[in-house]
C-alpha cells in the first residue's frame, strides 16, 4: 500500500472498532445483497474536528494530508457555530475527500476559553514539527494519540453547556469524527438517499433529523444524511488522580449521494467518474450534519 493507503487504512481499523454502526451497516448491506464484501463501498469522505488555539487547529493538521498529496479546497463558515471549515481533494480519485473544522475558540465566552486553554496551553510548538511525515505509523499513532490530558466531568460539561462541539473535540482530539459512504458509487436500486435512507431506517439505524433526514444543497446535486452518535462509556478525570466513566457523544457515520452535473446528464452509468459529479460541499448541509453528536439528537437515540 501507498503512504496514503497506509494511513487511511489505520484510522479506519480504529474507527471501526470504536464506531458500532460501522460494521452493522455492511453487515445489513451484505444481507439485503447490495454489496459482496465492505471493500465495494466508496468513501467519499472523512472529517475531523479541531480547536483553533495557537500551535493546533486546521492550520497545523492539514500539513499531514498536504505532505499525503491533498490539495487544498473551499473555505467555509458557520457563524452561528463559531466555526471554519477547508476540504481537501485527494491525490488520487479513488481515496476520500478530507473536511477538517476549527473551532473559533476566541469566539467563546472568556471561561470557556480559559478551560480549553488549560488543556491546551502547554503545547508549545505545532506537535506536527516534530512528526516524520514520510513513516506512515508515525502519522497513525499521532492521529490517535492523545495531545494534552484526559479532561475532567465538569469541565467537559461546562464547555458542553456552551459549544458541544467543543466538549466533542476537547474529549476525542483528532480522533476521526466520520467517514462517508458514497451512495450513488451503489448498484442500481440502492444509489439513491432516498432509496439509502429507507434502508438504513428499516434495519434500525437512527438518523440526524436536523433540518430533516435528508439534507440537499440549493442546486439539488448533493444529498447527504448522518446517523445520530451512539453514546460511548468514556472515562474522565476525577481531579484526584482517578477516574469517572460517563456517557458521551462518540463517532458517527454519513452518507451522500453526488448527482451528476447537468453537461454529463447523456452519459452512461459506466462511464461516469467523479469529476461528472457534484464536487465540494455546501454550507447549510454539513451545519446539520455536526449535529449528529449533539444532545438535541443523541437523546433520540436512546428514547
Amino acid at each position: 500500500m501507498s503512504p496514503l493507503q497506509t494511513v487511511l487504512a489505520g484510522l479506519m481499523v480504529r474507527y471501526r472498532a470504536n464506531v458500532p454502526d460501522v460494521d452493522a451497516i455492511l453487515t445489513a448491506l451484505q444481507r439485503e445483497g447490495a454489496i459482496h464484501s465492505p471493500s465495494d463501498i466508496e468513501n467519499d469522505h472523512i472529517a475531523f474536528r479541531t480547536l483553533g488555539v495557537p500551535n493546533l487547529g486546521l492550520t497545523s493538521l492539514e500539513r499531514v494530508f498536504l505532505h499525503l498529496g491533498y490539495q487544498r479546497r473551499d473555505r467555509f463558515h458557520f457563524a452561528a457555530k463559531k466555526l471554519d471549515a477547508r476540504w481537501y481533494s485527494p491525490p488520487d480519485p479513488t481515496s476520500p475527500r478530507i473536511f477538517i473544522s476549527e473551532l473559533r475558540v476566541g469566539d467563546l465566552s472568556a471561561r470557556s476559553q480559559a478551560l480549553v486553554s488549560s488543556y491546551t496551553g502547554a503545547i508549545q510548538a505545532d506537535p506536527v514539527d516534530g512528526l516524520d511525515l514520510d513513516d506512515p505509523r508515525k502519522v497513525i499513532e499521532f492521529l490517535h494519540r492523545p495531545l494534552w490530558r484526559t479532561p475532567t466531568w465538569s469541565d467537559y460539561a461546562a464547555l458542553l453547556a456552551e459549544s458541544e462541539y467543543a466538549a466533542w473535540a476537547i474529549y476525542n482530539r483528532y480522533y476521526l469524527n466520520h467517514f462517508t459512504i458514497a451512495v450513488h458509487a451503489l448498484p442500481p436500486g440502492w444509489d439513491t438517499l432516498e432509496a439509502f435512507n429507507a434502508f438504513l431506517e428499516r434495519n434500525g439505524f437512527r438518523l440526524n433529523d436536523s433540518g430533516g433526514k435528508m439534507k440537499v444543497d440549493r442546486d439539488g446535486k448533493l444529498k447527504q444524511s448522518s446517523t445520530v452518535a451512539a453514546l460511548v462509556e468514556a472515562p474522565f478525570a476525577d481531579g484526584g488522580g482517578g477516574e469517572e466513566r460517563q456517557l458521551i457523544a462518540g463517532s458517527y457515520v454519513e452518507f451522500a449521494e453526488r448527482l451528476v452535473l447537468d453537461q454529463f446528464a447523456r452519459l452512461p452509468r459506466h462511464q461516469l467518474r467523479r469529476e461528472h459529479r457534484r464536487e465540494g460541499f455546501e454550507v447549510a448541509n454539513a451545519d446539520r450534519i455536526f449535529e449528529s453528536t449533539y444532545t438535541a439528537q443523541t437523546r433520540k437515540r436512546t428514547a
